[in-house]
Parts: structure tokens; C-alpha cells; sequence
């Protein structure tokens, strides 16, 4: 069980673009199609009428919800999310969730608009 404290709403310290940047990371790598808000929402950080959809950064953690490109196996995702994102969370352990596979023919998924797609 995890001690850590939930931030929901990040604070002007930082963590909003903490989590912007790790978006715009995890977008960049190769098995991402998009990242996910999840089913209930819970991967967001929000500040003052802004929200990072995708990432959530706690104190100890950095949760990040994704959609898969199709035929990609979950260790190659894991190891191109965790890459890119390790050496920006300050040894926060990094949870991925896999919330959906983007399949051939799909049109591009996008979670929220107003989201930018890092090319």
C-alpha cells in the first residue's frame, strides 16, 4: 500500500509542467497513439482551470494512462514510456495503464481535444 499523498490539483511549484512535459514526452514514442484520461478519469493533474490529461503526479508516483498502437508488445511500450519518462520524474516510481489499442483502420485517437499530438 502506498503512502503517498495525492496531489489532484498540482501546485504553482511545478508539477503542472512536470506533467505537461511528461506528456509531450510519452506522446513521443513510437507505441503511443494517444495518451487516456482512464475509464473514471484518474489520470489528469489539474491547475486553475488547466488539466494535463494522461498523467497524474503524486508525491512518490507518476501515473500514466495510454492507448497502445496495435501489434506493439507491452514490454517494448513499457520500456520506450519508461525511458523517456524516467530521467524527468526524480525517481518517482512510474505506473503505465494501458487503457485502450489503437487497431489498423481505427481513426486516431484522441482522448480530449485541445490535447496537442506531439509528431
Amino acid at each position: 500500500m502506498s503512502n503517498s499523498l495525492a496531489l489532484p490539483y498540482a501546485d504553482p511549484d511545478g508539477l503542472i509542467g512536470l506533467a505537461a512535459v511528461v506528456a509531450t514526452s510519452v506522446q513521443r514514442c513510437p507505441a503511443i497513439a494517444a495518451l487516456s484520461a482512464g475509464r473514471f478519469g484518474q489520470f489528469r493533474t489539474y491547475l486553475a482551470g488547466r488539466e494535463v490529461v494522461g498523467v497524474g503526479i503524486q508525491v512518490d508516483q507518476v501515473d500514466i494512462g495510454v492507448v497502445a498502437r496495435y501489434g506493439v508488445p507491452i514490454s517494448d511500450l513499457s520500456g520506450q514510456v519508461r525511458a523517456a519518462v524516467a530521467p524527468l520524474v526524480g525517481g518517482r516510481s512510474i505506473n503505465i495503464w494501458v487503457e485502450d489499442v489503437q487497431t489498423p483502420g481505427d481513426r486516431t485517437v484522441t482522448d480530449r481535444p485541445g490535447l496537442p499530438r506531439a509528431e
